[in-house]
């Protein structure tokens, strides 16, 4: 079937052809009432973009940059890539570009790929510490259930084994089960097939803390994709048979993970998302760079007139309790360029705050997008 794109914040055509049964998948699956509005006038995406496939047609929701689809589309693969440091071969650029290959496919491609990559290596293992009813002693002893089973004929035995059943395995079979509902990719099978040992659990991904070290520490890249593939993998699968679901991301996280990982190139010395307390007031601004304080905000803003006063609020709060005198709002380019300065407070209270716009319109390819948004941004003043 032929690609059907969608554009955040815009109603949905009521003339496409399978409206219908769009709107139907969506009002049915409450998890992703969260991502679009509903009213008389029809439906629309929210701030996220990404992929859905409902009844074998694939929709993708894209940014308005420019007039071109498979521009817009480049353009958000482009961000997404960068904003999640997601490392890809010159091939995977390519396939990136693909319009037959969506997002989420790239993403399990990435996983799995640098998964198999790492069990060819070896597959992780640990000491476990097991308790089992043996013929045989093996281990330590344990006393107390050997006593109450006096005249069983086996030993109850604690010991150590080096096994591949641990919890960061365990982990990754989840993931794999999980994605393989909405995927055929080859290495998704070889990955789970290496993982025979590891029993299957259901896991709460949301409250999972595993700890890195020297010994695991190179699986630690596929852990955080797959993370990111699990919370943002929306299934909406109505019967056995439907492989319905949607991939979408948040544009504000986007942007502002993206522009923040510009500035940092640019800048070493940047710092993203610094957290301070002053009292039970806690402080987090995007992105702090030697002399000014910056907050990206994926809004519609075209002059003065559109800012809200929380945001100046905000920015006077940043630039007082951080001690910077000039603050700025970026803004991604939305018809016109956003270009001005205001002045909050006064006398030795004043904090400047520019208000600019970053343009991120481009055609080209991901290393040529990169740098010339890195040029745009070094030009904002």
């Amino acid at each position: 079937m032929e690609l059907v794109y969608l554009y955040e914040n815009r109603y949905i055509d009521k003339q496409l052809e399978s409206y219908d049964v769009f709107v139907e998948h969506i009002k049915n699956t409450p998890k992703l009432h969260t991502y679009f509005d509903m009213d008389f006038k029809g439906i629309k995406p929210k701030n996220y973009c990404g992929f859905l496939s409902i009844r074998n047609q694939s929709y993708f929701i894209i940014p308005k940059i420019t007039d071109k689809n498979h521009q817009n589309l480049n353009i958000f693969i482009y961000m997404l890539i960068y904003a999640y440091d997601i490392k890809l071969k010159n091939e995977d650029l390519i396939e990136a570009s693909n319009q037959e290959h969506h997002i989420y496919e790239l993403f399990i491609r990435l996983f799995s790929d640098a998964l198999l990559d790492e069990f060819k290596k070896g597959v992780f293992k640990q000491y476990i510490t097991m308790q089992e009813n043996l013929k045989v002693l093996r281990g330590k002893y344990i006393i107390e259930k050997n006593f109450n089973n006096f005249y069983h004929q086996n030993l109850y035995c604690e010991f150590d084994e080096f096994s591949m059943d641990n919890e960061l395995n365990r982990f990754f079979l989840y993931a794999i089960r999980t994605f393989k509902k909405f995927s055929n990719y080859s290495n998704l099978h070889r990955c789970e097939a290496i993982l025979d040992e590891v029993e299957y659990l259901n896991i709460d991904f949301k409250r999972l803390n595993l700890h890195f070290d020297r010994m695991n520490s190179r699986y630690k890249k596929s852990y955080e994709v797959a993370l990111i593939i699990l919370q943002k993998l929306i299934p909406m699968t109505q019967n056995c048979t439907d492989k319905s679901f949607a991939f979408l991301f948040d544009m504000a996280v986007v942007f502002e993970k993206f522009v923040g990982r510009v500035y940092k190139e640019i800048d070493c010395t940047t710092v993203l998302q610094t957290e301070k307390n002053y009292g039970s007031l806690k402080l987090r601004p995007d992105i702090v760079i030697s002399d000014c304080i910056i907050d990206a905000k994926y809004k519609k803003v075209n002059s003065r007139k559109k800012l809200k006063r929380d945001d100046k609020y905000q920015m006077y709060v940043y630039g007082k309790n951080f001690t910077y005198k000039d603050t700025m709002l970026l803004y991604p380019k939305h018809i016109k360029d956003v270009d001005d300065d205001l002045e909050l407070g006064k006398g030795d209270e004043l904090i400047r705050l520019k208000m600019k716009s970053l343009d991120l319109e481009f055609d080209g390819g991901y290393g040529e997008f990169i740098n010339e948004i890195k040029k745009r941004l070094e030009s904002i003043k």
